[in-house]
């Protein structure tokens, strides 16, 4: 078993309680970290493991779950602590008892999503860099989201695919889409709001109670159609939850083209994070939007 005596240490730090003949096991955290449960005969913490190096990844999701928590719309794991110590990048979470979002919660999630998005800024980015997945996530401050996006999202994943030997035609009709992104934003105007930015059915959930839990995130503001777009990309989101988004907060009808230009970039990030089996599907969401301008 791992030696975890440091960031035991931290959390009796930062909670003021003692962890003594504590538990340690694995649990399921995804493809990107170990993942533990920590827990005493009355406590419980959910702890994520990286290399030393990635402290910054779990310092910007720090950052992203305190900003969304702060705005009390959704459940949202708090943050104990975290950092490196025992040659590892951590963070710590409160542990939640997850379940499977029901019909009831998937349209309670419907409703406190456009709450959430409700919140806005006066630029899009944020306040640091951060990741999607583990591809590095640039936030820069702009006030322009079609060069946003253009840019920062899907340029900056066809020039990592490039130095990932995914050249030829995807890079040719890449470069295309990317001079025509502003057509897709004739006649509507994005506003910044929070977004939870990596929001698909594994990172959501309902507690025990249940409320709806979202956690995972990769924030910035941001058009709030990349938030709803991805709900739909690989599903598990039921009609109750789009019936209570838009019962909260209509989509403009121009949503229904947009969301491909949306989902390309978590394609394309898949493509650059999973090799080439997300290829032809990259090239036939480029082909399809370029029919479209």
């Amino acid at each position: 078993m791992i030696k975890i005596e440091g960031i035991v240490n931290q959390v009796e730090k930062q909670t003021g309680l003692s962890l003594a003949h504590y538990q340690l096991s694995s649990v399921s955290g995804g493809s990107i970290n170990e993942a533990y449960c920590l827990s005493t005969n009355e406590h419980r913490y959910f702890i994520k493991l990286n290399q030393p190096h990635l402290s910054a990844m779990f310092a910007a999701e720090a950052l992203g779950l305190a900003e969304m928590k702060a705005l009390n719309c959704i459940r949202i794991p708090e943050v104990i602590c975290h950092g490196v110590e025992d040659g590892y990048s951590y963070i710590v979470l409160e542990h939640i008892e997850l379940t499977g979002l029901s019909q009831k919660s998937n349209q309670l999630l419907g409703t406190q999503l456009a709450q959430l998005h409700h919140h806005t800024q006066d630029y899009f980015g944020w306040q640091c860099d951060n990741t999607i997945g583990s591809t590095a996530q640039h936030n820069p401050e702009s006030h322009h989201w079609s060069s946003f996006w253009q840019q920062q999202r899907l340029g900056q994943q066809l020039r990592f695919a490039a130095k990932n030997g995914f050249n030829g035609s995807l890079q040719d009709k890449g470069a295309r889409l990317l001079e025509s992104v502003p057509l897709f934003f004739d006649n509507y105007s994005a506003k910044a709001s929070l977004l939870h930015g990596d929001l698909w059915a594994g990172n959501a959930a309902s507690d025990q109670q249940g409320n709806p839990v979202i956690f995972d995130p990769a924030c910035y503001y941001g058009d709030r159609e990349t938030d709803i777009a991805m709900t739909e990309l690989f599903g598990g989101f039921s009609d109750k939850f789009y019936a209570a988004y838009q019962a909260e907060y209509a989509l403009d009808p121009g949503y229904k083209l947009r969301k491909t230009l949306y989902n390309l970039y978590h394609i394309l990030n898949h493509l650059n994070l999973f090799g080439g089996g997300y290829l032809s599907q990259s090239e036939s969401m480029i082909n399809l939007l370029l029919n479209e301008v």
